[in-house]
């Protein structure tokens, strides 16, 4: 293979993104020491974006990245004169040769991996938990989260959320230091801390999905690869913790969200609203996956939680032919369930728009209303843009002009922009549903 021949990088990116949390996750659980395990598992790729595209890809890539990483490993423990015991608990794990090669015993069966199968999960899980941690800010806990778990770059973390790739360099940094300071341990949190722990790993995985789902920013209302990564830490979060009805939940929110997804765009990548989507494009397969994740957190008898409540509205629209015949009155007692949940003012938003489709405009505008005279919207294109859909609706055209004119003023999304814009030069033109 030629120095230039790309197959080697693409291999490597693919190899990275696929088993990235498994090999920092051994990593960390050999060293004990997860800033480090980051660190060597990122030495370990740049090694291998160098020697596969010169050498050829080797039989097995991610065993691969494992040895170079314990081998760093090694060479930084010898260094320090105070490890020599765990210098030599880890060098006897290596092959023969392996601490100054990095290679693979040549004995050894193709299929055979440098760690334990049985502890993958456990692994993955632990890395989930300690990139989550409470001690962290929620920003740091995003990047660490995408770095460790997505296998993300830095530049990819910094383009998804429109910040320098400094910024998240220096998220990284901090929070790995953060970490080391506060003694957080590389383990699964007792059963006791579990439930507090998991709120923040649902949080984050929650926050990336929707920067993916509704940009907040640039160009694109979607950014694909960012829900999709998304989707793939809940699906592993599922798998590794069956018995827990949110993380069901949640996952079930992902997909039956991201089944609409095909027909959120047009031809020209303009959005798409709700009531314009041809449902045909609806990911049918996605839908059925989302409706049996919901199925398994009702089967743990405890009710819907924050993600269930909203999961079950998303199923609500899925199974709906068009928006005239959503169930909008199941719709808005989910809203209700969810405002005493978790109350806040984007669930009365929501529910200002699910009471106007089940009740009328006249019946939602005092809501919107008493929202505007807070402070919780300040700067959000999201409740002008409401407001004037529903003044729009009763027929108070200034009032919806002056709302609308607003939201345009304030969204920070192209795609959403162009959307208020429409509905602005639609204003004189024959009233239609929402």
């Amino acid at each position: 293979m030629s120095s230039s021949d790309p197959t080697g990088r693409k291999a490597v990116a693919a190899v990275w993104r696929i088993d990235s949390a498994r090999i920092i996750g051994a990593l960390t659980r050999y060293t004990g020491d997860f800033a480090l395990a980051e660190d060597l598992a990122q030495e370990a790729l740049a090694e291998a974006l160098v020697t596969w595209p010169r050498e050829g890809v080797p039989a097995n890539p991610a065993g691969w990245l494992l040895t170079v990483g314990r081998r760093r490993a090694i060479d930084a423990f010898r260094r320090r004169s105070t490890r020599d015991e765990k210098y030599a608990a880890l060098a006897h794990h290596l092959p023969e040769g392996g601490a100054l090669t990095g290679a693979t015993d040549p004995g050894a069966a193709p299929g055979d991996v440098l760690w334990d199968p049985d502890q993958i999960d456990d692994d993955t899980l632990a890395l989930m938990f300690t990139s989550c941690h409470p001690v962290l800010s929620r920003e740091a806990g995003v990047a660490l989260t995408l770095r460790v778990i997505g296998g993300l770059t830095s530049d990819e973390i910094a383009r998804a959320f429109l910040v320098p790739t400094a910024t998240v360099q220096a998220r990284i940094t901090r929070a790995k230091k953060t970490l080391g300071a506060a003694g957080v341990p590389f383990e699964v949190p007792p059963a006791a801390e579990r439930p507090a722990r998991l709120a923040q790993v649902l949080s984050v995985i929650y926050l990336i999905f929707t920067e993916g789902s509704s940009a907040t920013s640039g160009g694109e209302v979607l950014r694909l690869d960012l829900a999709g990564e998304a989707q793939r830490l809940a699906r592993i979060l599922s798998r590794l913790m069956p018995s827990e009805p949110e993380v069901h939940s949640l996952l079930a929110l992902l997909e039956l969200t991201a089944a609409r997804f095909p027909a959120r765009r047009g031809p020209d990548g303009e959005t798409v609203l709700l009531e314009d989507q041809d449902r045909r494009r609806w990911d049918r397969s996605a839908i059925a996956r989302g409706r049996a994740a919901l199925a398994k957190a009702a089967d743990a008898g405890r009710g819907y939680g924050y993600y269930g409540l909203q999961a079950a509205i998303a199923e609500c629209h899925a199974l709906a032919a068009s928006v005239e015949e959503t169930h909008w009155q199941r719709i808005v007692a989910l809203y209700d369930g969810l405002g005493r949940l978790a109350p806040s003012p984007v669930v009365d938003l929501n529910r200002a728009v699910a009471v106007s489709m089940a009740q009328g405009p006249a019946a939602a505008l005092p809501i919107v209303d008493a929202l505007a005279g807070t402070d919780a919207f300040t700067g959000s294109h999201q409740l002008p843009g409401v407001r004037g859909e529903l003044l729009r609706r009763l027929g108070r055209v200034e009032e919806a002009r002056a709302e609308l004119d607003q939201a345009i003023r304030l969204c920070g999304n192209d795609r959403e922009r162009a959307v208020l814009t429409r509905k602005l030069a639609d204003l004189e033109a024959p009233d239609h549903e929402w």
